[in-house]
């Protein structure tokens, strides 16, 4: 798995509700925002996370009628940085990255990572968290992910 991601807009705002930010940080090297994207945030980025802007703006003017411009602007630049992973939660645009033969996860795959990684002791109180918040996730996926990661 790359340790290199490009993260959209949804994940920072949910880790960033859920006090969990800094779990990017101890599973990835290297974290890349769009200035899209950190203008959606709306918060001062930690210096940890870098802003990359997207060379290839045609590409994201021409994903951008179909998708978000934060969405939008992450895809493309994963589109530049081949060995990235995009982190986007957006169903339509994960099957747009899909698409283009990109590597994606989600914010819920991140906290996956967290657990296997030893860097979350439980997830369960985790995504007590996340359903507290305005993240939609269905009690059938939070079954399948406790299963996963044996909690």
């Amino acid at each position: 798995m790359p340790d290199l991601i490009i993260s959209d807009t949804s994940c920072l705002i949910l880790f960033d509700k859920i006090n969990q930010l800094n779990l990017l940080r101890l599973c990835y090297n290297t974290i890349y925002v769009t200035p899209e994207v950190a203008e959606e945030y709306g918060k001062q980025l930690p210096d940890w996370i870098l802003i990359k802007k997207v060379s290839n703006q045609s590409h994201q003017r021409v994903l951008e009628q179909i998708l978000g411009v934060g969405e939008s602007s992450a895809i493309a630049l994963g589109v530049e940085l081949p060995q990235s992973l995009i982190v986007i939660d957006d169903l339509k645009a994960r099957k747009v990255a899909k698409s283009l033969n990109l590597q994606i996860t989600g914010s819920l795959g991140i906290l996956v990572k967290a657990k296997q990684k030893g860097h979350i002791d439980l997830l369960a109180p985790v995504l007590d968290d996340v359903q507290q918040t305005d993240f939609r996730i269905s009690e059938k996926i939070v079954a399948k992910i406790l299963s996963l990661v044996s909690e």
